[in-house]
């Protein structure tokens, strides 16, 4: 595993003895390491242990600059052929981030902050795993950041006990005792409280040294010369010292009695308290953030509300004046400090997530419509959990259709998506993909491949997309995995497979169609056919009475279903009739034209209640429909009736069935309505030969 750590600059930091020391375990357990930084005092120790560094200007907001860098870090990334890009920053998560999309690395991030709710934070987010150092942040990024619970890994920071494990120097003829602060001298730090608490404990215990240990970041210095200013008000001048950026920071921790951390905002983590603990020095803190994971009060240091100078001298000199107390704090946070913050306990957690990462693939099938259609996916879908059988896979499919995977084993959910109301539109289609993308899907697999769904898989920021590249028009160009130069005159699974190919999964001719009804489906099929005397019958046929109310000119002429229903009738064979609620009109035509008076069961089912229904026939008699593909899912024997269709294109996958259809010179012409208004293509199959073709399935009388 190569991996590739990305932060602004390696200076003195947490973040940045964190990614040293990290680099170095790399290394040392044999993962190939590099780091990304506009550089710093700290790239000499990568460059000590022959650790790769890279100096970019990913420290730089410029969008220009940032542009750059995505593509310079590209480069990096394909010369170093790296599996995992961690950032630990917002701006070089943003370079991370596009720069991983056209490459085979993947993105993860770790929150090092508390975020400030704003777009350009939202990046941290966007790793398919997100690592925080606290429950805290990890609640912050679930409660306002929408990412997932499921995506948060809680890894708390660490110290390198090699480092930072320094035999304590005695101190007790010492005339005076040592009180420190560690960290950027930034208001967040509390550094003005700090100040003013030292003012209220120097008054009763006068023989200490303050040391302030880190600097002002650059072009905030102002900020240091008012803390300055703030010691000669106080009258501390001859305790404090500014001691600025220090390599040698276990070491002034060995000499230190007391550390405090002042912080007055929520801290990620607080990894100087963690340190001062490793080398024995007990620590007041402020009750902020990570900082109440780190510390239990009284067991293993002092807590202290923020920006209470009194609450905060008092906590001090407490633990100044009473050393069984500093004792027994040392000692209890040295034993939770080797359960749980060693860079070893560390290391082995985050590269855990980065092989938990790279078995992850999160895969989004598109299926509108039809419900005919969304069931013919199903092969797919098996297809795919067969490929990929770690994957987490969604399927987004129309309202309508949403039923058809009810139950499907091969998914772990169904996004609806609602093309005629909220989703509808261009502001729609904008508002579901930013729902999408907390999905954080690798892959996109388009089966509708129109303008609507190519334009959706491109807003998911997905590494891959596939489907037809099939023109201007149909925005095909938005995919980056395109199939070129398809063969139309596929039957339709087979045309799928030329888009799962791309994902080495090959078609075979053994393939099939699935449905999943319930025991409860299967009870109310049963009350139906009770309900007309077939609930013991052993020979029933079915027939769908017509197609959608869109394509009339797919239907057989109800003459001649009742035709067939009285061939079959004068066999003893049972026939039932199925529909939809807008062919009632047909059905009460049905029930005039036929003496043998048919079972009808128009409107009485849902779609499952129907596979239920149709799963009772010995064969299932239908028009070029989604009835059809249902019988293909149930393993039921079906005879399809094709008029203005292609039968090539649309015969569902099955073992049994029969295909009637008239050649016809206007034939497929794949009109609603019929141009020629004679609907020979359908009328021209005759009772008759259906009939013939039934007896293949049932057993009748010579």
């Amino acid at each position: 595993m190569r991996i590739l750590q990305i932060l602004p600059e390696l200076n003195v930091g947490g973040v940045e003895t964190g990614t040293v020391d990290f680099a170095k375990y790399l290394k040392k357990h044999g993962y190939e390491s590099v780091v990304v930084s506009n550089g710093g005092p700290m790239v000499a120790e990568l460059d000590k242990e022959g650790i790769r560094h890279y100096a970019l200007p990913v420290h730089r907001k410029n969008p220009w600059v940032a542009f750059r860098c995505v593509m310079a870090l590209r480069k990096i990334i394909r010369q170093e052929k790296i599996d995992i890009v961690h950032a630990r920053s917002r701006v070089p998560a943003w370079v991370s981030y596009f720069a991983c999309r056209s490459t085979t690395a993947q993105f993860i991030t770790t929150c090092h902050g508390y975020y400030s709710n704003k777009f350009p934070s939202r990046v941290m987010g966007w790793g398919k795993l997100v690592i925080v150092p606290s429950e805290v942040i990890g609640r912050h990024m679930i409660e306002d950041f929408r990412v997932s619970m499921d995506s948060i890994r809680c890894i708390p920071r660490s110290v390198d006990l090699s480092r930072f494990t320094v035999r304590k120097p005695d101190t007790s003829d010492r005339p005076y005792s040592v009180i420190s602060i560690v960290g950027r001298i930034t208001p967040l730090k509390g550094h003005i409280y700090f100040l003013k608490a030292m003012a209220r404990v120097v008054r009763q215990r006068p023989y200490v040294k303050i040391w302030i240990i880190g600097d002002a970041p650059e072009g905030k210095e102002n900020y240091r010369q008012d803390l300055e200013t703030l010691v000669q008000r106080l009258g501390l001048q001859e305790y404090v010292e500014f001691l600025g950026n220090r390599r040698d920071v276990p070491e002034l921790l060995a000499n230190t009695d007391v550390l405090v951390m002042a912080s007055i905002e929520p801290e990620s983590f607080g990894r100087v308290i963690v340190e001062a603990q490793a080398v024995g020095v007990p620590v007041v803190a402020t009750e902020v953030g990570g900082v109440m994971e780190i510390i239990e009060h009284e067991k293993t240091g002092l807590l202290v509300m923020p920006q209470d100078p009194d609450a905060m001298a008092q906590a001090v000199l407490r633990v100044l004046s009473d050393r069984k107390l500093a004792s027994h704090l040392v000692a209890a946070a040295r034993k939770k400090l080797e359960q749980k913050y060693t860079l070893d306990h560390m290391a082995g957690q985050t590269l855990k997530v980065y092989h938990e990462l790279l078995e992850m693939t999160h895969i989004l099938v598109i299926k509108l419509s039809s419900i005919g259609d969304v069931i013919l996916v199903t092969a797919s879908l098996k297809a795919l959990r067969d490929r990929f059988p770690l994957a987490k896979i969604y399927c987004l499919v129309g309202e309508d259709a949403r039923q058809v995977l009810r139950r499907c084993p091969y998914l772990e959910g169904v996004i609806p998506w609602d093309t005629k109301g909220r989703d509808g539109g261009f502001w729609g289609i904008v508002r579901l993909a930013q729902k999408l993308r907390d999905y954080k899907f690798d892959k996109v697999v388009d089966f509708q491949n129109n303008a609507r769904s190519h334009f959706l898989g491109y807003l998911l920021f997905a590494r891959d997309t596939y489907g037809y590249n099939n023109g201007f028009k149909k925005l095909g160009f938005f995919l980056n995995r395109p199939v070129k130069d398809p063969n139309p005159r596929l039957p339709p699974v087979e045309h799928q497979f030329q888009v799962l190919r791309m994902l080495d999964i090959p078609y075979r001719k053994d393939v099939n169609l699935n449905l999943w009804p319930s025991s409860r489906d299967h009870a109310h099929a049963q009350v139906l056919l009770d309900s007309e005397w077939m609930g013991s019958t052993a020979q029933i046929v079915g027939i769908n009475i017509a197609a959608s109310g869109k394509w009339e000119t797919k239907n057989w002429p109800v003459e001649h279903i009742a035709a067939l229903c009285d061939m079959l009738g004068r066999e003893n064979v049972r026939v039932l009739v199925t529909g939809i609620e807008k062919d009632r009109e047909a059905a009460n035509r049905l029930l005039k034209l036929a003496k043998s008076k048919p079972a009808v069961f128009i409107g009485k089912t849902d779609l499952m209640e129907l596979a239920s229904l149709i799963k009772r026939c010995n064969v299932y008699i239908s028009p070029d429909s989604a009835p059809m593909h249902i019988a293909a899912a149930m393993r039921v024997p079906f005879i399809a009736l094709f008029g203005p269709t292609d039968s090539a294109r649309h015969v569902p996958p099955a073992k049994d069935y029969v295909v009637m259809e008239k050649s016809m010179a206007c034939k497929p012409c794949y009109s609603p309505a019929c141009k020629i208004l004679t609907h020979a293509c359908m009328k021209e199959i005759t009772p008759e030969e259906v009939f013939k073709q039934v007896k293949r399935f049932v057993t009748v009388s010579v």
